[in-house]
């Protein structure tokens, strides 16, 4: 095993100076900030936003249902977090909280 480490070693080190060359092609190092810069319309095609089809779709983008809610509330104590574990989500919830 000990053999094998020094040959290893070499080439991680060949592997990492040969990566961290600069490109020949590119001169000045780092690309500019203007190089950078996309125009509005490039960066609406590339991007482009979901459009809402239903009120319901919208509804249930940002409200929970209770049940979901209740699932949290339980997460969020550990002694109904563990005991859903143990016996279930319903009657955990029903033990600690007296509602389901």
């Amino acid at each position: 095993m000990r053999s094998l480490l020094a040959p290893l070693m070499v080439t991680l080190v060949l592997a990492a100076l040969c990566s961290c060359e600069k490109d020949p092609k590119d001169p000045s190092g780092s690309p500019s900030a203007a190089s950078i810069k996309i125009t509005k319309e490039v960066a609406n095609a590339f991007v482009k936003r979901q459009k809402r089809s239903s009120l319901y779709e919208w509804y249930s983008e940002h409200y929970k249902n209770p049940m979901e809610q209740m699932h949290e509330r339980c997460e969020n104590y550990p002694p109904c977090d563990y005991l859903s574990d143990q016996i279930g989500f319903s009657m955990a919830y029903n033990h600690f909280f007296r509602r389901y």
